[in-house]
């Protein structure tokens, strides 16, 4: 029986100022009908590349060359018309970034209806009631999450669960998941591949699974294969990859993240004496939002975001904030950030109320905290080249610079972060994804902040990217005597990056302590399940055996 998908000699070429670059050379493999295929490498390595060719949406700029047959027919060659009709209905794909690939101007419900009309005919009302379906199953259940909600008004997890809804709806026979879990937590994870696992197996749908987490592959796919430099280095049955582990690219993937050591080195002189008042002070904040009418009469429902949550933070600490997907992390961290208001409750930073403010002395005190967005590339403007973005908060602040002062101090936090002078004048397109998140860091460093809040900064790069940008924010935090709140969903990297650790779920904090004592006696029954569902690569292998 021939292939459901067969790549034959891809080799996909784009076009630079300084002359073409071959992103994938030759790249060849086969998946049956039903089958699973996991697609590994490191960061750049050409994973979303294929995917991309795969679905016919490579850039303007790229020229592609050999062959995609789906059902013997070859993709290369099919006009947009014959892409359009197969796209959502016979394969369908899972983005990396949701918000980028959901429309910020309609509402979910539209999103999930709008293939199940086009592509299977149903009426408007057979089409909301199987949307609503959808999202239940996903995790959204229509009473908490109604289908009149925009993409703004939901966690970077819950966009996600939209979208795989979406690609689920009609039920393709080919879905190619791009880092579908990524901003998820380790229960929503598990409970999303379990679900993509399901449909595989009642319709028969064939999976091209793209992640850097190894454990993934494991918990999902027949087959692995690992990419390098743009070819496939490596294809084995995924039980035989990991207990082979030959290919040092392969061993990277698999690196611990961070150095431990680096949370032991002697910490920096803080900035404020022990005896003073903590940096940061979070004191009983509530947040609600308002949810859209369930009809013509009556008030709009509220969600509470955050409900009580009291925190402290001491000049030179790292604090990690985890916790499951909408569980209020990233509405905590805009309210650390003077970015949102808080409708009960108190923020004082160096002891000053940040809602007592008023603009110019919020705007003064700003310049000492900073932020670390998950997504270096949607965090940075296309449009402007490095040295414009980096200095973008001196402008912010008024500061009186002249443009050599301000291209020194650019120049000071690009060296700070491991790049170039020479990088002032390229634009973000030209860097990797850990080379992008270098920059936003550096952009975080120019006030010279006590505190940088990171939301999710290394949940979209393999092992071994994350353990640099990792090794680097320690290495800033000792030379520096800088402050972290690190957010993140990835209980490897909180575990060996933070001094101490706060669990969230639906709002509230429910244990906080000692990192290394709340995960080796995690007393709340929600942290023990979230530890417990982290993926793992292979029964027999450990991380510990490989190199520090």
């Amino acid at each position: 029986m021939a292939a459901l998908l067969s790549v034959q000699d891809l080799t996909v070429t784009i076009a630079t100022p300084r002359g073409p670059a071959r992103i994938l050379d030759r790249v060849s493999f086969i998946l049956e009908a039903g089958e699973s295929l996991g697609l590994v490498g490191e960061s750049g390595c050409g994973k979303s590349m294929t995917a991309l060719a795969v679905m016919g949406l490579l850039p303007q700029t790229a020229t592609a060359s050999g062959r995609i047959l789906l059902d013997g027919q070859d993709l290369l060659t099919a006009n947009e018309k014959r892409l359009c009709a197969l796209r959502g209905r016979t394969l369908a794909m899972v983005f990396q970034e949701p918000m980028s690939a959901l429309n910020p101007v309609r509402t979910i419900g539209r999103q999930v209806t709008e293939g199940l009309r086009l592509h299977l005919g149903l009426s408007r009302t057979a089409a909301r009631d199987r949307a609503a379906a959808l999202l239940d199953r996903v995790g959204l259940p229509p009473a908490r999450f109604p289908l009149d909600l925009y993409p703004h008004q939901l966690s970077g997890g819950q966009r996600q669960r939209v979208v795989l809804a979406i690609a689920l709806a009609c039920r393709p026979r080919l879905l190619i998941a791009d880092e579908p879990t990524t901003a998820l937590d380790a229960i929503v994870q598990a409970r999303i591949l379990d679900l993509i696992a399901e449909l595989a197996a009642e319709e028969g749908t064939a999976l091209l699974m793209i992640t850097h987490d190894l454990g993934v592959v494991a918990q999902t796919s027949d087959r692995a294969l690992v990419m390098h430099a743009g070819r496939i280095a490596e294809h084995a049955a995924t039980g035989d990859l990991f207990h082979r582990m030959a290919p040092l690219h392969a061993r990277g993937l698999c690196a611990t993240p961070p150095r431990t050591a680096a949370r032991h080195r002697p910490p920096a002189p803080p900035r404020d004496p022990a005896s003073e008042a903590p940096l940061l002070e979070i004191e009983n904040v509530v947040r609600d939002y308002r949810l859209p009418k369930a009809g013509l009469l009556g008030a709009a429902p509220n969600r509470r975001a955050l409900d009580g949550v009291s925190l402290t933070l001491r000049a030179g600490e790292s604090l990690g904030i985890v916790g499951e997907s909408g569980s209020g992390k990233s509405t905590l961290a805009r309210l650390i950030m003077a970015l949102d208001r808080p409708d009960a409750g108190q923020i004082r930073f160096r002891g000053q109320d940040l809602l007592a403010l008023r603009r110019g002395a919020l705007r003064r005190l700003r310049r000492n905290f900073q932020m670390v967005f998950q997504d270096p590339y949607g965090s940075l403007d296309p449009r402007h080249r490095v040295g414009r973005i980096v200095a973008e908060p001196l402008h912010g602040l008024g500061l009186d610079l002249s443009s050599g002062e301000r291209r020194d101090r650019v120049a000071e936090a690009l060296q700070a972060v491991g790049l170039k002078v020479a990088d002032l004048d390229k634009y973000p397109h030209e860097f990797s994804g850990g080379q992008r998140q270098r920059i936003a860091i550096a952009r975080a460093l120019i006030t010279a902040p006590a505190l940088i809040v990171a939301d999710e900064p290394v949940s979209a790069l393999d092992a071994s990217v994350q353990a640099q940008v990792l090794n680097l924010m320690a290495d800033l935090q000792a030379a520096r005597g800088l402050t972290y709140l690190f957010i993140s969903h990835d209980l490897s990297v909180v575990r060996h990056i933070t001094d101490r650790v706060a669990v969230m779920r639906h709002g509230r904090i429910v244990e906080q302590g000692r990192t290394a004592e709340v995960f080796a006696r995690p007393r709340h029954p929600y942290t023990q399940a979230l530890l417990a569902a982290v993926p793992r690569p292979d029964p027999g292998f450990e991380r510990s055996n490989l190199r520090q």
